[in-house]
Parts: structure tokens; C-alpha cells; sequence
């Protein structure tokens, strides 16, 4: 499954994040596309719209590749992309005009699309909170920011955004 090296780097994120994992019993949550059973909805391309902002989002990932474009016409494009990919390659395409301060909000995007995704289906919200205080990473190979990256050094931005919202998911069931 996961080399010593990567299973290091996994640990040195549990201390980063001010986890502790009492007993060893407890397994980390690793997910990473949205065909996974059980786990695949923590991923953004998951089928689960929503309404946020007044207006009704396909995928998690529709609306926050869409946040880099308000005001443009980008935004729609996004918006009405036909997959959480072709909204990805939209957002991801550097010849447009991302908006200048996209650094300071993006996490409270993400934290705003993922907190409405699970307060809108029941079904991943039951699957979310049944995962109690166990650590969650995103294990994209690619992303050091959302996710771990290839050797498990990344911020998991992710995973921790999961492991909040959870937390208020908690408290508020």
C-alpha cells in the first residue's frame, strides 16, 4: 500500500496538525477520486449539487473553480462546465484572469463549498461523521497544498477542511 517513507511523512502531518492518535487501532482516512466507496464523496468531482451564493452548483469543485472568476465571464463558463473536470481545467488555465486575491480566500472557499456539500446530503454526512476524530488525507500525488502529494509531505488542505467541517457537523447533529 503506502512505502515507509510515505507512511513517515503521513505521521509527521498527524503531529503538524496537532493530532494525536491514541491508539493505533484508529486508522487514517485516505481518499483521493470520487468513485471510492465509502470515501469517494470527500473528493470535490463527487456528484453531490448544492446551493451556495445563489446559485446551484453541480460538484463541489464547480464552485470553487468559479469563486477565481466572479465578476467575469469565466464564472459562467465554470459554472456550467458539463464535469468537475472540464470546471478543473477551466480554473486551472493561467491564460485567464484569476482574480488578485485568490491566495488569501481559496481555503475559505473550499471550506465554504465542502460545509455545503455535506450539509446538503444526509447520505455523505452520515459517512463524513462516522469517521469520528480520525485523521483524513487527500493522497493526490500532485497537490501539495489540497493534498499530501506524492510523498506525503503536503498540507492536505483538504483533509484538515474535511476534519473541520466535521466537527461542526457534529456538534450541530
Amino acid at each position: 500500500m503506502k512505502n515507509k517513507s510515505q507512511i513517515r511523512n503521513f505521521q509527521h502531518l498527524a503531529l503538524k496538525l496537532n493530532l494525536k492518535l491514541l491508539n493505533r487501532s484508529i486508522k487514517t482516512i485516505y481518499f483521493c477520486y470520487a468513485d471510492e466507496v465509502p470515501y469517494g464523496c470527500f473528493c470535490n468531482f463527487s456528484a453531490h449539487t448544492f446551493r451556495l451564493d445563489n446559485f446551484s452548483w453541480q460538484t463541489s469543485e464547480h464552485y470553487f473553480q468559479a469563486q477565481k472568476y466572479v465578476g467575469t465571464p469565466y464564472f459562467e463558463k465554470v459554472q456550467q462546465a458539463k464535469t468537475p473536470l472540464e470546471a478543473a481545467n477551466i480554473g486551472g488555465d493561467r491564460s485567464l484572469p484569476l482574480r488578485s486575491d485568490w491566495k488569501q480566500v481559496k481555503d475559505e472557499f473550499m471550506y465554504k463549498a465542502v460545509l455545503a456539500k455535506f450539509q446538503n446530503h444526509a447520505d455523505i454526512r452520515d459517512i463524513l461523521l462516522s469517521t469520528g476524530n480520525r485523521l483524513i488525507i487527500e493522497t493526490s500525488s500532485h497537490d501539495y497544498y489540497w493534498g499530501c502529494g506524492e510523498d506525503g509531505s503536503g498540507k492536505n488542505r483538504l483533509g484538515e477542511i474535511l476534519m473541520e467541517v466535521r466537527t461542526i457537523l457534529h456538534h450541530y447533529s
